[in-house]
């Protein structure tokens, strides 16, 4: 079963105070008004990619967005490159500059990786944890950038006396949104993630009958869903909505119980299935006039006992496969649902 999960590009963009001025061409006011609508495209096609990617569709699904938006970045350098300088002052432009610069980098280099990486996450728990780390840390490079941006946009408002009218904007605020959202989900996903990797590992295993291999499994996967569900318990609700946290938690119950005892199960039949096995094996390799009445009836309680075993292990297995596909589908219709209850849609 292919695992969904929903990962975002973190934003950065936030707005910053607005200048009040006069119409005058020359007035610093108007100055910096025309280095801020500058990027103001580009802000937006970043939003609507990150609108995309929030409400379920993959990296590598949206890569034309992702493109649309390195486009609009390239295009923000044009236009801020045709402001004038400001009275011999080029601070403000230059700073804009280099932070397009950057953003354009980012979007150009950095998060290529990612989308490359996107297709190795699900691999390992560590594959997985690495790809949102990367998401993460280019997100602190984002606010970096954005920082000197702003710092150089209050020294330039300090040094013409432009009054800032401090307030948010709806762009803004949304991306401020995205942010929060993207943090609490990798805080989440990564706890239902580690687990339900494991379920895979064990799934293989029981299709390959390692016995050793669906122990070691069972035992890491108790580990892993006790220590889940004691992080669950610590993190604070998003908004106030428990609904992502509950989601998980019934999940990784699941894989705590079917860890305790289902599996326990699952393997003392791979071994009666083993004596079974050899049992037959030794009867087959005796003509039917060499077989003692002991070995017939050792036989026949082996054939019985492993027809009931299986008849035992088949409905316990159904069981299990139709709970995890239904709390899997819950998760899964939860994570879209609470995405797009906290996570405002967005088109450029």
């Amino acid at each position: 079963m292919k695992k969904s999960f929903t990962l975002l590009f973190a934003a950065a963009f936030f707005s910053i105070g607005i200048p009040a001025f006069s119409q005058a061409i020359d007035n610093p006011g108007d100055y910096m008004t025309a280095i801020n609508n500058a990027h103001l495209d580009m802000n937006q096609k970043y939003m609507a990619y990150m609108s995309a990617v929030a409400h379920g569709r993959r990296a590598r699904k949206v890569e034309k967005l992702r493109q649309q938006t390195v486009e609009s970045i390239e295009q923000s350098r044009y236009k801020t490159i045709d402001i004038p300088v400001y009275k011999g002052d080029n601070s403000l432009r230059q700073s804009s500059i280099d932070y397009i610069k950057f953003c354009y980098a980012i979007f150009n280099d950095d998060y290529s990786k990612i989308v490359n990486m996107e297709e190795i996450a699900e691999q390992s728990f560590d594959e997985m944890q690495a790809y949102i780390l990367l998401q993460e840390k280019t997100e602190e490079k984002v606010k970096e950038a954005f920082n000197k941006m702003s710092e150089a946009s209050t020294t330039f408002a300090a040094k013409n006396n432009v009054k800032l009218v401090d307030g948010s904007t709806e762009l803004g605020d949304k991306m401020e949104v995205a942010s929060k959202l993207n943090h609490y989900n990798n805080e989440v996903f990564l706890v239902f993630f580690k687990c339900n990797w494991q379920d895979g590992e064990i799934v293989k295993a029981i299709n390959a009958k390692k016995v050793n291999d669906i122990e070691q499994g069972r035992n890491a996967l108790l580990k892993y869903a006790t220590e889940g569900l004691q992080r669950l318990d610590t993190l604070k609700h998003l908004n106030g909505d428990p609904s992502l946290n509950i989601a998980a938690k019934d999940v990784l119950r699941f894989y705590k119980k079917m860890a305790e005892k289902d599996l326990v199960k699952t393997t003392d039949f791979f071994l009666k299935e083993e004596n079974y096995n050899k049992i037959k094996k030794a009867f087959d390799s005796k003509s039917e006039s060499a077989r003692t009445k002991e070995d017939v009836d050792i036989y026949n309680k082996a054939v019985n006992e492993i027809n009931a075993a299986v008849n035992v292990y088949n409905q316990g297995n159904n069981n299990i496969n139709t709970s995890r596909t239904q709390l899997l589908q819950n998760w899964e219709k939860t994570q879209k649902t609470f995405s797009d209850t906290h996570m405002p849609r967005y088109k450029a």
